[in-house]
């Protein structure tokens, strides 16, 4: 299914055409690489548990969505993605709304969480990054060699077809830009009133518990942190198990809640 928001055309899960409104609706937020089918079955899995409707959906660039309309981003991008959900949420005519980012796409939970906290019922991320640090840069390098060198272009290609390239430069040209290392949204958590649950795996290349620590302290909702040992910076395909333990548990509490 097809949805075109600010003139342009994204593309949402199966899931689309099937929503009970009378469930809460998860929506999850892919990263800076990903799309819907990356998703594997997971958001289902975990609907499924919790009672809820799914939903996800390629941002404008990725997977079957139309391709970037821009060659460069700014600093605010994943804001310009929130307020872009904000419209989506306002489409659909969701209510009970609960966000599930994975890294940028935990970016841009928080940040809509902020900006639409009437919209926005709990939040869960996973190695969401609200600041940038040596260890995400390090990381990007490393990832951009990856690229070069080894079979992670033909893998993104399954996905994105010929906006691969642009994908992978756009994530890569922007994070490692000088302007970009100044980039921080602690500012908009106090912003955010509903629980939240912040994932993330004590080994994950891409950012330290340092990321965690800045949002349960300054988010103004009920805050929890799950910090997963030995696993990297998936959860939900590391340690699926843990993840939807928790993550069921939390969404039961909010729905009990309301």
């Amino acid at each position: 299914m097809d949805l075109t928001i600010n003139q342009h055309r994204l593309r949402f899960s199966k899931e689309f055409d099937s929503l009970d409104s009378k469930k809460p609706t998860i929506i999850f937020l892919h990263d800076s690489l990903g799309c819907i089918e990356l998703w594997k079955n997971f958001p289902a899995y975990l609907a499924s548990k919790a009672d809820c409707n799914a939903l996800s959906y390629d941002r404008q660039g990725y997977g079957k969505s139309d391709p970037f309309s821009i060659s460069k981003r700014d600093l605010n991008y994943l804001k310009d993605e929130a307020y872009t959900l904000g419209k989506i949420i306002e489409k659909l005519a969701l209510k009970d709304v609960i966000l599930y980012g994975h890294s940028d796409g935990g970016s841009i939970a928080l940040l809509t969480a902020a900006l639409f906290p009437e919209k926005i019922n709990g939040i869960i991320t996973e190695g969401a990054h609200v600041f940038v640090e040596k260890e995400t840069i390090d990381g990007i390098k490393s990832a951009s060699l990856a690229y070069q060198n080894t079979s992670l272009k033909e893998k993104l290609n399954r996905y994105h077809n010929d906006k691969t390239d642009d994908v992978f430069r756009m994530w890569v040209n922007t994070w490692l830009s000088p302007q970009f290392k100044f980039w921080n949204i602690e500012d908009e958590l106090p912003k955010i009133k509903c629980p939240s649950l912040i994932i993330q795996g004590e080994k994950d290349e891409y950012g330290t518990i340092d990321q965690v620590n800045s949002i349960v302290e300054k988010v103004s909702g009920v805050s929890t942190s799950l910090i997963i040992p030995n696993v990297g910076h998936t959860p939900h395909k590391e340690s699926p198990t843990i993840v939807i333990d928790k993550t069921n548990r939390f969404i039961s509490e909010i729905i009990i809640s309301q």
